[in-house]
C-alpha cells in the first residue's frame, strides 16, 4: 500500500487541533461529496481519501500511531489486518475486533498451548479446567449521518459455532450517535472446551456530515438567502435528512438569524417517532454583476435611508 500523507490530504499542519481537523474535513467533504459531483470519478476518489484521512487523524490513538510510524504506517496496518484475520489480538484500530476482557486463555495464547495449564494458570489465576466462556469482543463500526437517522443493516465478521469467521448481519437502530454501544449476545470469542461464547459490543462512530452539525438529537445548518428575500420576505428551500422543506422568511430579516424547525432533527433512540429540532442560520446572498440601473436603485435606497436617519435625529431634538 502506498503511504498517504493524511495531513496533506486534509490541508492541515501536524500541529492541527481536533477542531482544525474537523473543520478541514467538513469543508473538503462538502467540496468532493458524491451527491454534489455526480459522475466525477476524481472527486469520488478524493472524497474517499478525505474520509480515510479523517478516520485516522480524528482518533487520538490512531493519530498517535500514525505520527510515530510515519512511512512505516502501512506496514503496521497490513500487519494488524493479518493479525485480526488469523485471530491475533494486536489491537483493532481499523474497525476489526479486539479482546474486550483479559482471561487466562488469552495469556495461554501468549505463552503457547504447550505450556502446562495447571502448573501456571491454575496456580496463579485460579481458573479451573473444563468448559469456559469465551472472551467479549469490542468492535468499532462507522455509519453516515443518514444511516444514523434512518437506521441501517451492516455485515460484519463474527465467529460461527465451529470457531471460524463468518458474515453476520447487524441492525443499527435509528438515532444512534458516536459512542453508542450495541451488545450482540453470544457473538464474541468462541468458548473454551465447549463453553459458551462471549458477547460482542459494537461501538458506533457517526461520520461528520458536510452540511449538518449534530448536537445530541438536534441538527444545525445554514442556508443562503437572496438579499431581496431578506428585505421583502418570502420563502427559501432548506435541506433536511428527509428532503427539502420551505422556510418562511419575514421581511427585514437580519443576517445570521436562526430559525428552528421542530421535529426535523435526529430521531430519539428507542423513541423513533420523536425527533429533535433542526436549527437553520440564514446568511444573506448578495447580488452580483449589477447593471447600472440596479446600482442606481441601490444608491437611491442608501440616500433615502440616510435622509430618514437625519430626520429621526431632528425629531428627537
Amino acid at each position: 500500500m502506498e503511504y498517504q500523507d493524511y495531513y496533506a490530504i486534509l490541508g492541515v499542519p501536524k500541529t492541527a487541533t481536533e477542531k482544525d481537523i474537523r473543520s478541514a474535513y467538513r469543508k473538503l467533504a462538502r467540496q468532493y461529496h458524491p451527491d454534489l459531483n455526480k459522475g466525477n470519478k476524481e472527486a469520488e476518489e478524493k472524497f474517499k481519501k478525505v474520509n480515510e484521512a479523517y478516520e485516522v487523524l480524528s482518533d487520538p490513538e490512531k493519530r498517535r500511531k500514525y505520527d510515530e510510524l510515519g512511512s512505516r504506517w502501512n506496514e503496521f496496518e497490513a500487519w494488524d489486518h493479518a493479525q485480526q484475520a488469523t485471530g491475533g489480538n494486536a489491537g483493532a484500530p481499523w474497525g476489526q475486533f479486539s479482546h474486550y476482557t483479559t482471561s487466562a486463555e488469552d495469556l495461554n495464547d501468549l505463552f503457547g498451548n504447550s505450556y502446562p495449564y495447571s502448573s501456571f494458570f491454575e496456580q496463579f489465576f485460579g481458573y479451573p479446567r473444563g468448559p469456559r466462556r469465551g472472551g467479549d469482543l469490542m468492535q468499532r463500526v462507522t455509519v453516515s449521518l443518514e444511516e444514523a437517522y434512518h437506521g441501517t443493516k451492516l455485515i460484519i465478521e463474527a465467529f460461527g459455532p465451529d470457531g471460524k469467521p463468518r458474515p453476520l448481519e447487524v441492525t443499527i437502530p435509528p438515532g444512534v450517535d458516536t459512542g453508542t454501544t450495541i451488545r450482540l449476545a453470544g457473538q464474541g470469542a468462541p468458548g473454551i472446551e465447549g463453553g459458551p461464547p462471549g458477547d460482542r459490543y459494537l461501538e458506533i462512530e457517526v461520520r461528520p456530515h458536510p452540511r449538518f452539525e449534530r448536537r445530541g438529537d438536534d441538527l444545525y445548518t445554514d442556508v443562503a438567502v437572496p438579499l431581496q428575500t431578506m428585505l421583502l420576505g418570502g420563502e427559501v428551500e432548506v435541506p433536511t435528512l428527509t428532503g427539502k422543506v420551505a422556510l418562511k422568511i419575514p421581511p427585514e430579516t437580519a443576517n445570521g438569524k436562526v430559525f428552528r424547525l421542530r421535529g426535523k432533527g435526529m430521531p430519539r433512540r428507542g423513541q423513533p417517532t420523536q425527533h429533535g429540532d433542526l436549527y437553520v442560520e440564514v446568511r444573506v446572498e448578495l447580488p452580483r454583476n449589477l447593471s447600472e440601473r440596479q446600482k442606481e436603485l441601490v444608491r437611491q435606497l442608501t440616500r433615502e435611508q440616510t435622509e430618514a436617519k437625519v430626520g429621526e435625529k431632528v425629531m428627537a431634538r
